[in-house]
C-alpha cells in the first residue's frame, strides 16, 4: 500500500491493525484518549544515520548536524538529540530553558530568533555556544551585555542571499530580498565590521532559503555569495558555515517518494568545497540544521471520528482534533493522508475531507481523500505529524493540547501529558 509508506519505519499492519513499533494504535488509543501524537525513536535515529553517513561520504573537513528545535521540541526529544550527538537549535529563551534542562551542553546550544528580546539575549549569552544574530541592532545589544560574561558565545551573522528555494507557500520561504530574516550583503559586512571594532567573536556565516524544498539547485548560488562574504571579511583557520536545512519530504502519496538526503547533502557539500578551492579558503565545519526530515515521518496524530455529513460527492468526518494541535493547513494549505487504526483490509469507497471540532473553517485536517465507509467512533492516524504541528498548537476554543507518547522497543513512554482544565485556568486572574 502506497500511503503506508508516509507512515514511520516500524509501521505494519498486523490482523487488520495499523501497528507501530511491534504496539496496535487502537490499544494506545483505548489508553490515553485522543487526539493522541506518536513518535517512533527508530525512524528519529534512522533519519539521523542518513545525514551523518552523507557528510561522512561527501564533507572531509569537520561538519555537524544541528536539530532544528522550532519543528518539535520538548525534554524528551532534546534529551534524544543530545544522545544523537546533535546539536540543538532554539528560538528564545523557552527553548533554551528545555534544551538545558534536557542537559545538551553549552556547545551543543545554537540559538537564533529574528527579534531576540533583552532576556533572549541574555539567556543565550549565558547557556549557548553560538548565536546566530540577525541584525545590527542585535549585536550592539550583544556589545552593551558582554561586559557582563566571561566570555561570549560564537556568533554567526545571518546572510539573505536574496534567493528562495522553490517551496509550496510563500510563508515557507526565507531567503528572498523581502523576507523579514537576515541581513543583505552591506548590512552583513556593516555587522562584521561592528564585531571587529568591538571585539566581538564573530566565526561563521549562516543563512537560509526555506523548509520543505526538494531541489537543491538554488542553494548553489546563494552559497557562492555567501562563500564570498566570508573571502571578503577574513574569515580563516577554525570558521563555520551553514547554509540552514528545510530539505523536503512528502506528506501525500502523490508526493511520494521522498527526495533523498544524501542528494541534498552531496550537492551542499560539493558546493561548498568547490567554493573554498576557488577562493583558496579552508575549509570551514559545515553545519547542517534540519528538523523536518528527522521528526516529521516520526509522528503519527490519532483521532477520533465524531460526526459525518455528506455533502455533494464527498463526506465530512469530523474529529476530536485538528486546527489546535496541527494548524498547517490553514497556515499554509498543507496536504495529508491517512488510514484507518482497523479495518485496512476495507475498499476505499468514498471520497472525505477531515475536519476538527473547532469554530473556524479553516479547521481542516486533509481534503479528499479516498477512504472506506468510516463510521462514528472509529480511529484514523494521519502520518507525517512530528514536525510544525504541536509546535504550533494552541488553546484555540478552550482547547487542551494532547498527550505525546515515544516508542521504543515496544514499550509507549508518555513524554507530554495531555492539557487539563486546570493548566488552562492556572494562568488566569480575575478582576
Amino acid at each position: 500500500m502506497k500511503r503506508l509508506s508516509l507512515f514511520p519505519d516500524t509501521i505494519s499492519i498486523q490482523d487488520d491493525h495499523l501497528t507501530l513499533a511491534g504496539l496496535q494504535l487502537a490499544d494506545l488509543a483505548r489508553e490515553y484518549g485522543t487526539p493522541l501524537y506518536l513518535y517512533d525513536r527508530v525512524t528519529m535515529d534512522n533519519a539521523v544515520a542518513a545525514y551523518m553517513d552523507a557528510l561522512s561520504a561527501h564533507y572531509p573537513a569537520p561538519w555537524g548536524v544541528t536539530y532544528a528545535g522550532k519543528a518539535f521540541l520538548n525534554l524528551a526529544v532534546a534529551q534524544w538529540a543530545r544522545q544523537s550527538g546533535l546539536w540543538v537549535d532554539c528560538t528564545g529563551e523557552g527553548e533554551i530553558a528545555i534544551a538545558a534542562a534536557a542537559r545538551v551542553e553549552k556547545p551543543s546550544i545554537l540559538v537564533h530568533g529574528v527579534n531576540k528580546s533583552a532576556a533572549d539575549l541574555e539567556s543565550a549569552l549565558r547557556q549557548a555556544g553560538t548565536l546566530v544574530v540577525d541584525h545590527l541592532s542585535e549585536l550592539e545589544q550583544i556589545a552593551a551585555l558582554a561586559p557582563r560574561f566571561e566570555s561570549l558565545p560564537a556568533l554567526w551573522l545571518r546572510f539573505q542571499p536574496g534567493i528562495a528555494v522553490d517551496t509550496h507557500h510563500a510563508h515557507t520561504q526565507t531567503g528572498q530580498y523581502d523576507s523579514k530574516f537576515g541581513m543583505t550583503r552591506e548590512e552583513w559586512l556593516e555587522a562584521a565590521a561592528f564585531c571587529k571594532a568591538h571585539g566581538l567573536p564573530l566565526t561563521g556565516v549562516h543563512f537560509h532559503q526555506g523548509s520543505n524544498f526538494r531541489d537543491p539547485e538554488p542553494l548553489l548560488p546563494a552559497i557562492e555569495l555567501a562563500l564570498d562574504l566570508a573571502v571578503e571579511v577574513g574569515l580563516t583557520g577554525d570558521w563555520h558555515f551553514c547554509p540552514g536545512g528545510g530539505w523536503g519530504m512528502a506528506y501525500h502519496e502523490d508526493e511520494l517518494p521522498n527526495p533523498p538526503i544524501a542528494d541534498y547533502v552531496r550537492g551542499v557539500a560539493e558546493a561548498v568545497i568547490e567554493g573554498c578551492r576557488q577562493r583558496g579558503l579552508n575549509l570551514p565545519h559545515l553545519h547542517l540544521e534540519p528538523g523536518r526530515t528527522l521528526i516529521a515521518r516520526a509522528g503519527v496524530a490519532l483521532y477520533r471520528v465524531g460526526g459525518r455529513k455528506l455533502r455533494g460527492d464527498h463526506t465530512w468526518l469530523l474529529t476530536d482534533g485538528g486546527l489546535a494541535d496541527n494548524p498547517r493547513f490553514a497556515l499554509y494549505g498543507a496536504r495529508y493522508s491517512a488510514l484507518t487504526v482497523t479495518g485496512l483490509g476495507r475498499e476505499w469507497v468514498e471520497r472525505v475531507h477531515l475536519a476538527g471540532p473547532y469554530c473556524e473553517s479553516g479547521d481542516v485536517i486533509l481534503k479528499g481523500l479516498m477512504m472506506p465507509g468510516i463510521e462514528a467512533g472509529e480511529w484514523v492516524a494521519v502520518p507525517m505529524s512530528g514536525a510544525y504541528q504541536l509546535s504550533m498548537s494552541s488553546n484555540y476554543n478552550g482547547a487542551r493540547r494532547p498527550a505525546v507518547l515515544w516508542l521504543e522497543n515496544g514499550q509507549a513512554r508518555l513524554i507530554q501529558r495531555r492539557e487539563t482544565l486546570f493548566d488552562l485556568l492556572s494562568r488566569d486572574v480575575g478582576l
